[in-house]
Formats: C-alpha cells, sequence, structure tokens
C-alpha cells in the first residue's frame, strides 16, 4: 500500500474480488464446491448460496498514531451503542467513528490509549502481549497488556475517552496469551452480583501445564479465582480468543488437543469446563476461532495441520460438529494463518484469514514467495455453503513468508500471531488486521516488506450479518 498524508488518512476503495468456493464451471453457470460433513464432495448451483460475497474497503491508521507500524496480531471490537470500532496492538487503542454518507464511509481516527491522565496508570507502559475485548451489548470496552503471571488492564465506557483500572485477571493465572471476553450469565451456574453489570466478563490464560480461566461478576474491575479449564493431558496447543454465546456458554478454541483441534466450553460461568473436540481436523500452527450465532449455532474456523482453511458447525454447544469444509477454494488457497471467526443470525458467520495460493513451506524464509491477502469466506445458510471474498485485491498483505512459530522467527514475524473480526449493529464485518506489505512493497513483486501497519477492513457491499438490515 501507498501511504497517503495524514491530512487525508490512507483508504483504499478496493472493490472486493469475489468468487463461490469453486468458481464458475460452464457458460456463465456459477457452482460451489460444497465439502459435507462425510468429508465429500459435490456440486450446486448458484441458487443454493443465498447471496454473493461481499465486499471490503481498507482503511489505514493515521500515520502520525503511535503504534500505526506496529500493529501485529491486533484485536478490534464495536460499541454498538455509539457505533464506535475499537482497535488495539501493542500499547495503543484507537477508536474509529464512521461517517457513513459518503462511498466509502469516511473514518475518523482518534488515538484513545490508556495511561495515567484518563485514568488507568499502568496503561501504556509495558506488555508482552495487548489484548481488547467490547462487548457489543454494554458497549464496555477492556484493553489488557500481559504483564507476566497476570495482566495490565483498564475498561471504559466511553470509547477511550476514560478509562477505569481493573485487577487484570484471575489467581492463579498463565504466563501467555491472555484473552478477554463477556455475554449474558448462564442459567446453569452462579450469576452475577447486583453491582449495575449485566455480564459476566472472562480473562483465560495459558502456562506452561495448565490453562486458567477467571469469572469477573463486577464488570471487569475485580476477577475470581483461576479455574483450570484444561492441562497438558488434554490439549497441548495454544488457544484462540474466548467467546460467549447469548445462552451463556463460554468458548474456548484450542488448535491441538490430542489429534484434533476443540472447543473448551463452560455451561456454569466458568465453574467447570469441557473438551469437544472436532472431528476431522488435525493439529495446526494458528489458534483456530469461534463465533456464535443468535440462536446459539457455533461456527469454528481453523487451519488444519495441511495449512488450509475449514470450518464446521454445531447446533449443541460443540458435542458434535457438521457441516465441515475446506473454504478458499475458488482462490486455489494453499496456505492460510490467523483463522477468525464472527456470527451474526443464526445462519450467518463470516471467517477470515491470510491466504496464498502458493503451498509449500509457508515459514521458509529463504525460499516461500507467496503472496498473502486477506480473505473473508462467508455463510448465509448457516455453514451449508460459503462465498469468498479477497478483501486486499491487488494489494498483499504479505510477500514471502509468515512465521507462526513465536519467538524463535526471524524478520518475518512482523505480523505476530493472529488477527480479530467484529460486526458492528448493522450486521457489517470489520476486520483488525497488521498489513507487512506497504508502499514500495505493492507495486514492487520483488520487495519483501516487513511492515505490521494498523489496517482496518470493513464490509462496504453483499449482505451483512443481520438479515435485519439486509435492505442497507
Amino acid at each position: 500500500m501507498t501511504r497517503l498524508p495524514f491530512s487525508s488518512p490512507r483508504l483504499l476503495a478496493l472493490a472486493a474480488t469475489a468468487v463461490l468456493v469453486a468458481g464458475a464451471t460452464g457458460a456463465g453457470t456459477a457452482q460451489a464446491s460444497v465439502t459435507t460433513a462425510r468429508g465429500g464432495h459435490h456440486a450446486v448451483t448458484a441458487a443454493a448460496v443465498t447471496a454473493p460475497a461481499p465486499g471490503f474497503t481498507s482503511y489505514a491508521a493515521p500515520s502520525t498514531f503511535n503504534d500505526a507500524d506496529n500493529a501485529g496480531e491486533p484485536s478490534i471490537g464495536d460499541d454498538w451503542r455509539t457505533g464506535t470500532t475499537m482497535y488495539q496492538s501493542s500499547l495503543s487503542t484507537y477508536s474509529v467513528t464512521w461517517d457513513d454518507t459518503t462511498s466509502p464511509a469516511t473514518p475518523h481516527w482518534s488515538d484513545v490509549s490508556a495511561n495515567a491522565t484518563n485514568g488507568c496508570p499502568q496503561g501504556s507502559t509495558i506488555s508482552l502481549d495487548p489484548i481488547l475485548f467490547t462487548d457489543h451489548a454494554t458497549g464496555r470496552t477492556f484493553e489488557s497488556q500481559l504483564s507476566g503471571v497476570d495482566s495490565l488492564t483498564c475498561w471504559t465506557d466511553d470509547d477511550g475517552a476514560t478509562w477505569h483500572p481493573s485487577t487484570g485477571g484471575g489467581i492463579p493465572s498463565g504466563v501467555d496469551h491472555q484473552t478477554i471476553g463477556g455475554g449474558p450469565y448462564s442459567a446453569g451456574g452462579v450469576g452475577g452480583l447486583p453491582l449495575g453489570y449485566d455480564d459476566a466478563v472472562y480473562y483465560c490464560s495459558q502456562d506452561i501445564a495448565a490453562a486458567f480461566c477467571a469469572v469477573s461478576r463486577d464488570g471487569g474491575t475485580t476477577f475470581g479465582a483461576g479455574v483450570p479449564t484444561y492441562s497438558l493431558l488434554d490439549c497441548g496447543g495454544l488457544h484462540g480468543h474466548v467467546k460467549v454465546a447469548p445462552d451463556g456458554t463460554a468458548y474456548l478454541p484450542n488448535k491441538g488437543c490430542g489429534n484434533e483441534q476443540a472447543v473448551v466450553s463452560s455451561t456454569d460461568n466458568g465453574t467447570t469446563w469441557t473438551v469437544n473436540t472436532v472431528p476431522g481436523t488435525t493439529p495446526g500452527d494458528s489458534d483456530p476461532s469461534v463465533g456464535v450465532g443468535s440462536g446459539g449455532t457455533v461456527y469454528f474456523g481453523y487451519v488444519d495441520g495441511s495449512g488450509t482453511p475449514g470450518v464446521a458447525v454445531s447446533h449443541d454447544r460443540g458435542r458434535t460438529w457438521t457441516d465441515r469444509q475446506t473454504v478458499g477454494k475458488g482462490f486455489g488457497i494453499k496456505n492460510a494463518v490467523f483463522p477468525t471467526m464472527v456470527a451474526g443470525d443464526d445462519d450467518r458467520a463470516s471467517f477470515a484469514y491470510l491466504g496464498t495460493p502458493t503451498g509449500g513451506d509457508y515459514q521458509d524464509n529463504a525460499n516461500f514467495h507467496g503472496e498473502w491477502h486477506l480473505y473473508v469466506d462467508t455463510t448465509y445458510d448457516g455453514g451449508k455453503t460459503w462465498v469468498t471474498s479477497d478483501a486486499t485485491p491487488g494489494d498483499p498483505v504479505q510477500v514471502g513468508s509468515i512465521c507462526t512459530g513465536g519467538t524463535t522467527c526471524g524478520d518475518d514475524r512482523n505480523l505476530l500471531d493472529f488477527i480479530d473480526v467484529t460486526t458492528d449493529s448493522h450486521g457489517r464485518v470489520l476486520v483488525g488486521f497488521a498489513d507487512g506489505c506497504i508502499n514500495a512493497c505493492v507495486s514492487d513483486p520483488q520487495h519483501r516488506g516487513r511492515d505490521a501497519y494498523a489496517t482496518i477492513a470493513r464490509q462496504s457491499s453483499g449482505l451483512p450479518l443481520l438479515s435485519a438490515y439486509d435492505a442497507g
């Protein structure tokens, strides 16, 4: 990407290239290749896919912001009360409001990083890992900086204008890979306290031999004790982001539990946890992700051991899975990293990841020359079929290798370990990612950029994930 000056924030109005999962065959006949839960394939007509793939527009943060080009593994959230999008990377938190009277929409970025002057003395000081979570229903946003066995955390109810300190998490706690999530309480466990905040808040983290989740019942100001969710006897892989369903079930996805990937869930507000594997998956290099529809349908997005992206669906809180299939086939995706999933209506979900049609060892710094784009697969029929969007056509997110080996990586770990996805109150999909290929890297295919520029891909066409806003 060529960076525009701050007076005109860099905006790329790119109409996303969209295809069905297997492209077109025959004269004007669009078809989709669907992988069934049994692993077979069959062709279906376009009528079975209820909508074309959505389009996206990419927006980059102003270059004057701290950490604008230091945005590896960002988190993204959206306050449905105000329409403000929140973006976290490194020690910085940004807010974005959108003017949809223009086409494409015009963003208004603000640096609202937590610090001593706005109520968070521990904010923006030190971090081993950044994370952000926004509760759609309450509008409360948490920014967390991993400090070792806990986190330096604050929360805001006014989109970052003021912040309030939190104890950070529960004890015991893990030393890595923290995640914060929240949502309604389950009827099957101990509920909240009468302290004016309606939802449960979860803090989960990974330790050497076990993982822990703690629950806050006062809106994230304090947390209870950390509860083991699984141990090395159950799972060896790192977990992804915790998500809470409308019925209060909490889901923690894991990339390696035995010979499969899994979802670890709690139906009693974090008191106990159960590991449910996803049959047919194989352990991967990237953390998987869960999205939960309005009726409780669970969508599992993952990258398997072969490097290809896949999805599966559960209608019983992860006990059984259906419609497992590989996605991205229309673009010939052979390698993918950083899967992230979000759902809206019960039959609608979107799955974002970085992908490339180049096969082989994508972590081979010296010899891998693939071009990576941001792809988004969307279902409008409950996960039976998916349509694929190239959200960054003509503008790679990375050229060359991407390392997912943690601290053992060399100079190709600029993007770190994950990206994130959310929706706004109208069901538009927003993907927070770090752009590793800007300026000369975009126009010169021989130039291997290693940036990490803070960027949001926002849905600009197609049906949203909330059918109430299908008309626009």
